[in-house]
């Protein structure tokens, strides 16, 4: 080995564990997040106690973003060059963590900011879209470049829940360009995950979890989004199937076209 090698190694061997450690400190924000939610659902809070709470880790989201250093930044230059050094997969699975802690922290607004008129709740559900729409992003780019494909289970549940952020601007939008973006979104992950499915059969669990949610969206449009212990379940539960959300009817299987869309 050169010492020209030599570097080249050491330099992936260290941002490698860059990556690492930055997964290690979002883990541990989301863990948070997750108990809180939890927490939310199944105690009586103060609105209080939940607004200063969601303050609380909104910021340690926004502290570990703007800790990190310039080459770590999600942007495209540094995503081919993670992908050069064997590291793009890593800087993916990083950043698809950071936009789901977010889309999840902030999932609860999207419900309160429906034909209200707070200003906080409709930053905070605004938001909710822009890390959903910024998880789905990352997941074409790591499409787009070689070496940075992500087909993993895990993607498709995080997919699924930045799906229904989508069917939200669907259903509540009124920025005509927003719903159209919104539309085409919810066409191309539904083909990822078909895809995604293809590898991992056992993902069949989470195109029966968005099946289920559509039902309730259909079922009750105004109450489709509320943060109760469904939702909490349908959030956090990725592995095991939910319950209808309200009541048994059983429905026949729903397609992309009943929501407006088209099929892959």
């Amino acid at each position: 080995m050169s010492r020209a090698q030599g570097f080249t190694v050491q330099v992936s061997a260290d941002r490698a564990s860059s990556l690492l450690a930055q997964m290690v400190l979002l883990n541990r924000i989301l863990c948070e997040i997750n108990d809180f939610n939890i927490q939310a659902a199944n105690t009586t809070l103060s609105t209080e106690f939940i607004m200063s709470k969601i303050s609380a880790l909104s910021t340690k989201l926004d502290d570990w973003l703007a800790h990190l250093p310039a080459h770590m930044h999600d942007t495209r230059t540094n995503l081919l060059t993670f992908a050069s050094q064997g590291l793009g997969q890593l800087f993916v699975t990083l950043y698809l963590g950071y936009y789901h802690y977010g889309q999840m922290l902030f999932y609860r607004f999207l419900h309160e900011d429906v034909g209200g008129h707070v200003p906080r709740t409709h930053f905070y559900a605004t938001k909710c879209k822009e890390h959903a729409v910024l998880l789905c992003e990352m997941i074409y780019s790591s499409d787009e470049v070689p070496g940075c494909d992500v087909l993993y289970n895990m993607v498709g549940h995080v997919l699924v829940i930045a799906s229904t952020v989508q069917i939200h601007t669907l259903l509540f939008g009124v920025d005509n360009e927003s719903i159209t973006h919104a539309r085409r979104r919810l066409e191309r992950n539904f083909c990822i995950l078909t895809r995604l499915r293809d590898l991992w059969p056992t993902l069949d669990i989470c195109m029966e979890r968005l099946q289920a949610f559509h039902r309730a969206c259909r079922r009750s449009i105004d109450t489709s989004f509320c943060m109760d212990g469904w939702m909490v379940r349908f959030l956090v539960e990725f592995a095991n199937p939910v319950s209808e959300r309200g009541d048994d009817e059983v429905e026949k299987p729903w397609t992309l076209e009943e929501i407006g869309i088209s099929n892959c």
